[in-house]
Protein backbone atom coordinates (compact mmCIF):
# COMPACT_ATOMS: atom_id res chain seq x y z
CA UNK A 1 0.00 0.00 0.00
CA UNK A 2 2.22 2.76 -1.24
CA UNK A 3 1.05 6.39 -1.23
CA UNK A 4 -1.91 6.59 -3.60
CA UNK A 5 -5.43 7.90 -3.93
CA UNK A 6 -6.49 4.90 -1.83
CA UNK A 7 -4.25 5.64 1.16
CA UNK A 8 -4.28 9.42 1.00
CA UNK A 9 -7.89 10.12 0.01
CA UNK A 10 -10.23 7.13 0.07
CA UNK A 11 -9.25 5.55 3.40
CA UNK A 12 -9.29 8.87 5.32
CA UNK A 13 -12.63 9.73 3.73
CA UNK A 14 -14.16 6.42 4.82
CA UNK A 15 -12.85 6.92 8.36
CA UNK A 16 -14.39 10.41 8.41
CA UNK A 17 -17.73 8.91 7.33
CA UNK A 18 -17.48 6.31 10.11
CA UNK A 19 -16.69 8.99 12.69
CA UNK A 20 -19.69 10.98 11.47
CA UNK A 21 -21.74 7.85 12.15
CA UNK A 22 -20.26 7.73 15.65
CA UNK A 23 -21.34 11.31 16.15
CA UNK A 24 -24.90 10.31 15.27
CA UNK A 25 -24.90 8.05 18.34
CA UNK A 26 -23.82 10.86 20.67
CA UNK A 27 -25.59 13.82 22.24
CA UNK A 28 -24.48 16.83 24.21
CA UNK A 29 -25.74 15.02 27.31
CA UNK A 30 -23.01 12.40 26.86
CA UNK A 31 -20.39 15.12 27.33
CA UNK A 32 -22.36 16.87 30.09
CA UNK A 33 -22.45 13.62 32.08
CA UNK A 34 -18.75 14.19 32.87
CA UNK A 35 -19.71 17.05 35.16
CA UNK A 36 -22.66 15.27 36.79
CA UNK A 37 -20.96 11.93 37.47
CA UNK A 38 -17.24 12.50 36.91
CA UNK A 39 -15.78 9.64 38.94
CA UNK A 40 -16.43 6.62 36.66
CA UNK A 41 -15.51 8.63 33.57
CA UNK A 42 -12.27 9.88 35.10
CA UNK A 43 -11.40 6.34 36.24
CA UNK A 44 -12.07 5.12 32.71
CA UNK A 45 -9.86 7.83 31.24
CA UNK A 46 -7.00 6.78 33.52
CA UNK A 47 -7.37 3.22 32.27
CA UNK A 48 -7.63 4.13 28.58
CA UNK A 49 -5.24 7.06 28.24
CA UNK A 50 -2.54 6.16 30.79
CA UNK A 51 -2.58 2.49 31.79
CA UNK A 52 -3.38 0.89 28.43
CA UNK A 53 -0.35 2.40 26.61
CA UNK A 54 1.78 1.36 29.58
CA UNK A 55 0.44 -2.20 29.25
CA UNK A 56 1.10 -2.21 25.51
CA UNK A 57 4.66 -1.02 26.10
CA UNK A 58 5.22 -3.77 28.68
CA UNK A 59 3.78 -6.45 26.37
CA UNK A 60 5.96 -5.28 23.48
CA UNK A 61 9.04 -5.59 25.70
CA UNK A 62 7.93 -8.90 27.21
CA UNK A 63 7.41 -10.54 23.82
CA UNK A 64 10.44 -8.83 22.31
CA UNK A 65 8.34 -7.67 19.38
CA UNK A 66 9.98 -6.36 16.26
CA UNK A 67 10.11 -2.62 15.63
CA UNK A 68 7.04 -2.67 13.36
CA UNK A 69 4.92 -4.81 15.68
CA UNK A 70 5.90 -2.90 18.82
CA UNK A 71 5.14 0.50 17.32
CA UNK A 72 1.92 -0.87 15.87
CA UNK A 73 0.82 -2.15 19.27
CA UNK A 74 1.46 1.27 20.78
CA UNK A 75 -0.50 2.99 18.00
CA UNK A 76 -3.39 0.66 18.75
CA UNK A 77 -3.21 1.44 22.47
CA UNK A 78 -3.40 5.14 21.61
CA UNK A 79 -6.78 4.70 19.86
CA UNK A 80 -9.59 4.24 22.41
CA UNK A 81 -12.55 2.15 21.32
CA UNK A 82 -15.35 3.71 19.31
CA UNK A 83 -18.92 2.49 18.90
CA UNK A 84 -17.78 -1.16 19.01
CA UNK A 85 -17.29 -0.87 22.76
CA UNK A 86 -20.78 0.65 23.05
CA UNK A 87 -22.31 -2.35 21.25
CA UNK A 88 -20.45 -4.83 23.45
CA UNK A 89 -21.47 -2.91 26.59
CA UNK A 90 -25.08 -3.14 25.46
CA UNK A 91 -24.81 -6.90 24.85
CA UNK A 92 -23.11 -7.40 28.22
CA UNK A 93 -25.84 -5.38 29.97
CA UNK A 94 -23.18 -3.03 31.27
CA UNK A 95 -23.61 0.71 31.88
CA UNK A 96 -24.28 1.87 28.32
CA UNK A 97 -24.54 5.54 29.32
CA UNK A 98 -21.04 5.38 30.82
CA UNK A 99 -19.70 3.59 27.75
CA UNK A 100 -21.15 6.19 25.38
CA UNK A 101 -19.91 9.06 27.55
CA UNK A 102 -16.39 7.63 27.59
CA UNK A 103 -16.54 7.28 23.81
CA UNK A 104 -17.53 10.93 23.54
CA UNK A 105 -14.82 12.21 25.87
CA UNK A 106 -11.98 10.02 24.58
CA UNK A 107 -12.79 10.97 20.99
CA UNK A 108 -11.89 14.55 21.89
CA UNK A 109 -8.94 13.76 24.15
CA UNK A 110 -7.24 11.24 21.83
CA UNK A 111 -6.79 13.97 19.20
CA UNK A 112 -4.15 15.37 21.55
CA UNK A 113 -2.86 12.25 23.34
CA UNK A 114 -2.58 9.84 20.40
CA UNK A 115 0.20 11.75 18.55
CA UNK A 116 2.28 11.96 21.74
CA UNK A 117 1.94 8.22 22.42
CA UNK A 118 2.92 7.46 18.81
CA UNK A 119 5.93 9.76 19.04
CA UNK A 120 6.98 8.06 22.29
CA UNK A 121 6.70 4.64 20.65
CA UNK A 122 8.77 5.68 17.63
CA UNK A 123 11.46 7.19 19.83
CA UNK A 124 11.59 4.07 22.03
CA UNK A 125 11.50 1.39 19.36
CA UNK A 126 12.93 3.08 16.26
CA UNK A 127 15.01 6.21 16.67
CA UNK A 128 15.84 6.17 12.97
CA UNK A 129 12.18 6.78 12.13
CA UNK A 130 11.68 9.65 14.55
CA UNK A 131 12.35 12.38 12.00
CA UNK A 132 9.60 11.15 9.67
CA UNK A 133 6.84 11.62 12.24
CA UNK A 134 5.12 14.99 12.51
CA UNK A 135 3.35 15.59 15.81
CA UNK A 136 1.53 18.66 14.45
CA UNK A 137 0.49 17.01 11.18
CA UNK A 138 -0.90 13.99 13.02
CA UNK A 139 -2.82 16.14 15.50
CA UNK A 140 -4.35 18.24 12.72
CA UNK A 141 -5.11 15.11 10.70
CA UNK A 142 -6.93 13.53 13.66
CA UNK A 143 -8.92 16.71 14.20
CA UNK A 144 -10.02 16.75 10.56
CA UNK A 145 -10.71 13.01 10.25
CA UNK A 146 -12.16 12.22 13.67
CA UNK A 147 -13.18 15.19 15.80
CA UNK A 148 -14.75 17.34 13.08
CA UNK A 149 -16.94 14.51 11.67
CA UNK A 150 -18.02 13.48 15.18
CA UNK A 151 -19.07 17.05 15.99
CA UNK A 152 -20.89 17.20 12.64
CA UNK A 153 -22.72 13.99 13.54
CA UNK A 154 -23.73 15.37 16.95
CA UNK A 155 -25.00 18.56 15.29
CA UNK A 156 -26.94 16.52 12.71
CA UNK A 157 -28.62 14.49 15.44
CA UNK A 158 -29.52 17.65 17.37
CA UNK A 159 -31.31 18.96 14.28
CA UNK A 160 -32.81 15.76 12.82
CA UNK A 161 -32.85 13.22 15.64
CA UNK A 162 -35.24 10.68 14.11
CA UNK A 163 -33.32 10.61 10.84
CA UNK A 164 -30.02 10.25 12.73
CA UNK A 165 -31.36 7.32 14.76
CA UNK A 166 -32.69 5.61 11.63
CA UNK A 167 -29.38 5.77 9.73
CA UNK A 168 -26.99 5.20 12.64
CA UNK A 169 -27.08 1.43 12.13
CA UNK A 170 -26.00 1.82 8.52
CA UNK A 171 -22.86 3.65 9.56
CA UNK A 172 -22.15 0.99 12.18
CA UNK A 173 -22.29 -1.70 9.49
CA UNK A 174 -19.98 0.39 7.29
CA UNK A 175 -17.54 0.56 10.19
CA UNK A 176 -17.52 -3.22 10.64
CA UNK A 177 -17.11 -3.87 6.91
CA UNK A 178 -14.33 -1.28 6.72
CA UNK A 179 -12.38 -2.94 9.53
CA UNK A 180 -12.78 -6.41 8.02
CA UNK A 181 -11.55 -5.19 4.63
CA UNK A 182 -8.59 -3.42 6.22
CA UNK A 183 -7.62 -6.51 8.22
CA UNK A 184 -7.76 -8.69 5.11
CA UNK A 185 -5.69 -6.13 3.18
CA UNK A 186 -3.07 -5.99 5.95
CA UNK A 187 -2.86 -9.80 6.14
CA UNK A 188 -2.24 -9.95 2.38
CA UNK A 189 0.20 -7.03 2.33
CA UNK A 190 2.22 -8.15 5.35
CA UNK A 191 1.74 -11.92 5.10
CA UNK A 192 5.48 -12.70 5.19
CA UNK A 193 6.07 -10.76 8.41
CA UNK A 194 2.82 -12.05 9.89
CA UNK A 195 3.72 -15.68 9.15
CA UNK A 196 7.22 -15.31 10.57
CA UNK A 197 6.03 -13.73 13.81
CA UNK A 198 2.43 -14.92 14.13
CA UNK A 199 2.99 -16.70 17.45
CA UNK A 200 4.42 -13.56 19.03
CA UNK A 201 1.90 -11.06 17.71
CA UNK A 202 -1.10 -13.35 18.32
CA UNK A 203 -0.22 -14.07 21.93
CA UNK A 204 0.91 -10.48 22.51
CA UNK A 205 -2.50 -9.18 21.43
CA UNK A 206 -4.34 -11.84 23.44
CA UNK A 207 -2.34 -11.03 26.58
CA UNK A 208 -2.81 -7.28 26.03
CA UNK A 209 -6.56 -7.73 25.59
CA UNK A 210 -7.05 -9.79 28.75
CA UNK A 211 -4.65 -7.60 30.74
CA UNK A 212 -6.48 -4.46 29.57
CA UNK A 213 -9.88 -5.91 30.48
CA UNK A 214 -8.56 -7.01 33.88
CA UNK A 215 -7.01 -3.58 34.46
CA UNK A 216 -10.29 -1.84 33.71
CA UNK A 217 -12.21 -4.10 36.09
CA UNK A 218 -9.60 -3.84 38.84
CA UNK A 219 -9.36 -0.07 38.53
CA UNK A 220 -13.13 0.24 38.82
CA UNK A 221 -13.16 -2.13 41.82
CA UNK A 222 -10.44 -0.18 43.63
CA UNK A 223 -12.40 3.01 42.95
CA UNK A 224 -15.50 1.56 44.62
CA UNK A 225 -17.62 1.47 41.47
CA UNK A 226 -20.60 -0.86 41.09
CA UNK A 227 -20.54 -4.15 39.18
CA UNK A 228 -22.00 -2.72 35.94
CA UNK A 229 -19.39 0.06 35.94
CA UNK A 230 -16.61 -2.50 36.46
CA UNK A 231 -17.80 -4.49 33.46
CA UNK A 232 -18.11 -1.31 31.40
CA UNK A 233 -14.58 -0.17 32.17
CA UNK A 234 -13.28 -3.65 31.43
CA UNK A 235 -14.82 -3.39 27.97
CA UNK A 236 -13.75 0.22 27.40
CA UNK A 237 -10.10 -0.41 28.28
CA UNK A 238 -9.99 -3.72 26.41
CA UNK A 239 -11.67 -2.73 23.13
CA UNK A 240 -9.76 -0.39 20.83
CA UNK A 241 -10.46 1.42 17.58
CA UNK A 242 -8.45 -0.91 15.34
CA UNK A 243 -9.70 0.80 12.17
CA UNK A 244 -8.29 4.14 13.27
CA UNK A 245 -4.98 2.56 14.29
CA UNK A 246 -4.66 0.85 10.90
CA UNK A 247 -5.45 4.05 9.05
CA UNK A 248 -2.94 6.06 11.08
CA UNK A 249 -0.24 3.51 10.25
CA UNK A 250 -1.06 3.44 6.54
CA UNK A 251 -1.96 7.07 5.86
CA UNK A 252 -0.12 9.21 8.43
CA UNK A 253 2.99 7.05 8.83
CA UNK A 254 2.99 5.41 5.37
CA UNK A 255 3.85 2.07 6.96
CA UNK A 256 1.40 -0.83 6.52
CA UNK A 257 3.78 -2.94 8.63
CA UNK A 258 2.83 -0.80 11.64
CA UNK A 259 -0.79 -1.80 11.05
CA UNK A 260 -0.21 -5.53 11.54
CA UNK A 261 -0.61 -5.51 15.33
CA UNK A 262 -3.80 -3.49 15.07
CA UNK A 263 -5.13 -5.87 12.41
CA UNK A 264 -4.56 -8.91 14.62
CA UNK A 265 -5.95 -7.11 17.69
CA UNK A 266 -9.03 -6.16 15.68
CA UNK A 267 -9.86 -9.89 15.74
CA UNK A 268 -8.49 -11.04 19.10
CA UNK A 269 -10.09 -8.22 21.11
CA UNK A 270 -13.46 -9.92 20.65
CA UNK A 271 -12.23 -13.05 22.43
CA UNK A 272 -11.78 -11.34 25.79
CA UNK A 273 -14.91 -9.27 25.26
CA UNK A 274 -17.06 -12.36 24.67
CA UNK A 275 -15.74 -13.99 27.83
CA UNK A 276 -16.36 -10.79 29.80
CA UNK A 277 -19.89 -10.37 28.45
CA UNK A 278 -20.75 -14.00 29.29
CA UNK A 279 -19.25 -13.67 32.77
CA UNK A 280 -21.10 -10.40 33.37
CA UNK A 281 -24.48 -11.86 32.41
CA UNK A 282 -23.88 -14.92 34.59
CA UNK A 283 -22.79 -12.97 37.68
CA UNK A 284 -24.98 -9.84 37.49
CA UNK A 285 -27.79 -11.20 39.66
CA UNK A 286 -25.48 -13.03 42.07
CA UNK A 287 -23.55 -9.81 42.70
CA UNK A 288 -26.70 -7.82 43.20
CA UNK A 289 -26.75 -5.67 40.05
Amino acid sequence: MQDSVLTQVLLPLILAVIMFGMGLSLTKADFARLWRTPKPILVGLIGQILLLPALAFAVAILFNLSEELAIGLMILAACPGGTTSNVISHLARANLALSVSLTAVTTVICVFTTPWIIQFAILQFSSAEAQSFSLLKTSIGLMVLTLAPVLAGIWFRSRWEQTALSIEGIFRKISLIFMIVLIIAIVIQERDMLMSSFDKVFWATIILNFAAIGTGILLAHLSGLAFRERVTLGIEVGVQNASMAILIAITFLSSPAFATSAGVYGVTMYIGSVFLAAWAKKNAKRLGD
